[in-house]
C-alpha cells in the first residue's frame, strides 16, 4: 500500500496546532497527520494601520508568541488567523446577534475576501503562508440572516458566517480560490509548505 507521502516526510517530527478550531483539527487529521492539539489564548490585538492580509500574518504570528521557550528541536507549530476583508476593513468575530446581523447585511450582494495566514514555527525558523479567497453573497434577506444567526449562533468566525453551514449552501452565489480557506485553512498551502520544512 503506498504511503502517505506527507506524513513520510514529516517522519521524526512532531505537529502541534496551536489553536482549538475544530474545523483546522478536522483538516490536519484529513491530511493524514499526527499532531498534538495545545492551543493557548493571545489578546488579538493589531496595529491599527495593517490591512487585509497584513492582519491575518501578524495575529498568526503572535499566536506562535507563547510558545517561545517550548518548543523542541523535533517540534513544528502551527498557528493560524482567519480574517474577513470587505470594504477596507476588517469584520472580526461577532460578540452578539446585533454585531453579526450588521456584518452579514453590510456584505449582502457584495463580494468580500476571506484571508487565512498559517505560521509555522521550528526552533530554527518561522514561515508565514497566506491565502485569498474572493466570495460573492447573494442579496440576504433580513428573515435568512436572522434564521442563520438564531440557528447556527456563528459567533466564533471571523465575518460571522461559516461557508460550510446554512448560509454557505443558501447565500453564496460564487467563489474564486479555495474553498477550504473559507472554511479555516488553506490545507494546499499547509501541504506544500509542511513539505518544504
Amino acid at each position: 500500500m503506498t504511503k502517505n507521502p506527507l506524513k513520510e516526510k514529516l517522519k521524526g517530527r512532531h505537529i502541534i496546532l496551536g489553536s482549538g478550531s475544530p474545523r483546522r483539527k478536522m483538516f490536519l487529521e484529513e491530511l493524514g497527520l499526527d499532531f498534538e492539539v495545545r492551543p493557548k489564548s493571545v489578546e488579538e490585538i493589531y496595529p491599527q494601520e495593517l490591512q487585509g492580509e497584513e492582519i491575518s500574518a501578524y495575529l498568526a504570528k503572535l499566536k506562535a508568541t507563547p510558545f517561545k521557550n517550548e518548543l523542541n528541536p523535533s517540534d513544528i507549530l502551527i498557528t493560524s488567523d482567519t480574517v474577513v476583508w470587505h470594504n477596507n476593513a476588517s469584520l472580526a468575530k461577532a460578540s452578539n446577534q446585533g454585531e453579526a446581523f450588521k456584518m452579514l447585511k453590510t456584505m449582502s450582494g457584495d463580494w468580500h475576501e476571506v484571508i487565512t495566514s498559517v505560521c509555522f514555527t521550528t526552533t530554527q525558523k518561522q514561515t508565514m503562508a497566506s491565502c485569498v479567497t474572493k466570495v460573492k453573497l447573494k442579496d440576504l434577506t433580513d428573515d435568512e440572516i436572522n434564521f442563520y444567526i438564531e440557528r447556527c449562533q456563528p459567533y466564533d468566525k471571523a465575518g460571522a458566517y461559516g461557508i460550510q453551514e446554512w448560509i454557505g449552501m443558501i447565500g453564496i452565489s460564487e467563489i474564486q480560490g479555495s474553498y477550504n480557506n473559507v472554511v479555516g485553512l488553506p490545507t494546499h498551502l499547509v501541504y506544500t509548505t509542511l513539505l518544504e520544512l
